[in-house]
């Protein structure tokens, strides 16, 4: 089960016309298929979250799940750090950006596979050491990659580097389940660079995920 929160708390890691990067909301519907026999699917989804709003705002983003155990995710890019916050626990964990215990085997993009929110998306699939990730993305939801060369941690910058994009849907598949989320809302929107702090006297520790 270690294992399954380790990739779990990696995968929560995912415009033209509405500038030229993005900033603002998106809203994924997320559902888990488990591998794990004595793990349901129904217990991964209400664990992890069904729903998961996802913040960006230049090199900073946050994500707050409706989970029972997941409850939110905040990259800070000045610290280069991924901080998680479970609901079993008051301390956030932190995860080092520039390590990543996954690794890319193959990179392929694939062009006009699917559309969603009426966005007409490429795909791009890696082969990864832990089994395979799809990204279906839309330049128009565009990323600064720069600020993330050194987020390696989730394969997060393998990703940005080849989509230079956010995904609107993805598809991540390992020996302890798949996840499948897709987007239901992409607002542009000014965010408060506040949203991205920390809270106040937090306890943090190294994640042992």
């Amino acid at each position: 089960m270690a294992k399954a929160i380790t990739f779990l708390l990696a995968t929560l890691l995912a415009f033209n016309s509405f500038g030229q990067n993005f900033e603002g909301k998106i809203v994924y519907k997320n559902s888990y298929k488990s591998k794990m026999p004595n793990v349901t699917d129904e217990q991964f989804t209400t664990m992890m979250g069904s729903t998961q709003d996802y913040f960006i705002k230049n090199g900073d983003y946050k994500s707050v799940a409706n989970g029972s155990l997941f409850q939110w995710q905040l990259y800070v890019n000045k610290d280069n750090k991924l901080y998680t916050k479970l609901a079993n626990s008051e301390t956030l964990l932190w995860n080092d950006g520039a390590t990543n215990p996954d690794e890319i085997l193959k990179a392929e993009v694939n062009k006009d596979v699917t559309e969603v929110l009426g966005f007409k998306c490429d795909e791009l699939v890696l082969t990864c050491k832990s089994g395979t990730q799809k990204y279906y993305f839309n330049t128009k939801l565009a990323v600064d990659t720069k600020l993330f060369v050194n987020h390696k941690f989730g394969n997060w910058y393998d990703f940005l580097s080849k989509s230079n994009s956010l995904s609107l849907k993805s598809i991540v598949d390992n020996g302890q389940f798949t996840l499948e989320s897709v987007a239901t809302e992409v607002k542009e929107m000014k965010l408060d660079k506040t949203i991205f702090d920390l809270p106040a006297d937090a306890k943090t520790m190294k994640s042992p995920y």
